[in-house]
């Protein structure tokens, strides 16, 4: 349910991604990059190799999926990460795969290999975009969240680092963020405008994800709430105020009565549902930045804003939310606070300085 949810955040990223970036490019704010592309080469051996490996690998895992699903579904990590497999399964969809690419490179080949040039709009590396990002996203979650948790890497650097669970947001920000920039000023797309434009999707695709969270129960959820539901909020069901996240992924608290199979247990006490509560505000915030996108005309204030709401709505849920706290001069704090915190700082100095660049350039106009 989990990786359920993050894909489809995934998916919402990239469309609105891809609605901003033709929008920008209508106004005249990005221009299509040409591109050099040789065509009609005959396929390189290092090609075979790589299509083989890869259908070996589908092949291998896949067979074996289909004869053992039982071992799957009761331990996936162990079933992808171990090196049982099918061989035959293998070796078959690795020589299809050799085959395919054969085919393909056949159909285009050229007595002589030529060079063409390709106009390539800035929507169209949507597609490659989401890719890097995602990628790069996971593994900065991924080392946020051991170096936030230290003391469990240590126990178990192998679990940790393969874990399916444990991933910080702020990482994948960060990290995937740095490499989205990157791409995109390597093709063409300014920095300022490429987090403009994905300023608004990443608002969704965080609320998308943190219903993942909820529904899985990973672990993401708020302090004891043993309060009794306030009357203003009666007609909202009990597990809206507080919920003790039965059958959670974590396997965390108390074993479940008459529950058999792997994930028996909820938490002991009620907790906040702090994933379900950002969920709501960061898809509510969404639609405000969504709004207010096409009245931004100076770069970087889009972003800036979104740094600004984000940084205010994850500082203000850390305070009734679980997590490993930090020891500085008498003052407790968290690393997404922490975060959150630099976040605000810098989303509103970039309000105040490109407001007033923008002001300045309106005044410089004839």
């Amino acid at each position: 349910s989990f990786g359920f949810f993050v894909a489809i955040s995934f998916l919402l990223a990239a469309y609105t991604l891809t609605s901003e970036l033709r929008r920008k490019e209508k106004l005249g704010l990005l221009k299509p990059v040409l591109k050099k592309r040789l065509t009609g080469e005959p396929a390189k051996a290092w090609e075979f190799i790589f299509s083989g490996a890869i259908g070996f690998i589908i092949g291998f895992k896949l067979v074996h999926f289909i004869f053992n699903y039982h071992d799957l579904v009761a331990n996936p990590q162990q079933a992808l990460l171990s090196t049982d497999g099918n061989l035959i399964g293998g070796i078959i969809t690795a020589a299809g795969s050799v085959y395919m690419k054969y085919r393909e490179k056949e159909k285009t080949k050229k007595e002589k290999p030529e060079w063409v040039e390709e106009t390539v709009h800035p929507f169209q590396l949507v597609g490659s975009i989401t890719m890097v990002s995602a990628v790069a996203g996971l593994i900065g979650a991924k080392i946020f969240h051991n170096l936030e948790n230290f003391g469990d890497f240590m126990k178990d650097p192998f679990d940790a680092l393969i874990s399916f669970s444990g991933l910080t947001m702020y990482g994948g920000l960060i990290v995937g963020g740095a490499v989205v920039i990157w791409f995109g000023i390597k093709n063409g797309i300014p920095a300022l405008h490429n987090c403009d434009a994905n300023a608004p999707g990443l608002m969704l695709a965080y609320g998308f994800g943190r219903i993942g969270c909820q529904v899985a129960g990973d672990g993401d959820w708020g302090i004891d709430n043993l309060a009794p539901k306030p009357n203003w909020m009666s007609f909202l069901p009990d597990w809206f105020w507080s919920y003790r996240f039965p059958h959670n992924v974590v396997n965390e608290g108390i074993p479940i009565p008459n529950c058999e199979g792997r994930h028996c247990f909820m938490l002991e006490h009620p907790v906040f549902p702090t994933p379900l509560y950002e969920s709501i505000v960061c898809i509510a915030l969404f639609f405000l930045l969504w709004g207010m996108r096409k009245k931004f005309t100076t770069p970087g204030m889009m972003f800036s804003v979104y740094l600004l709401l984000n940084g205010i709505e994850r500082f203000l849920v850390e305070q009734i939310r679980v997590n490993s706290k930090y020891h500085l001069a008498g003052i407790d704090f968290t690393q997404a606070q922490l975060i959150s915190l630099c976040l605000i700082l810098l989303g509103t100095f970039g309000i105040f300085y490109f407001r007033t660049k923008g002001q300045r350039a309106q005044s410089q106009l004839p």
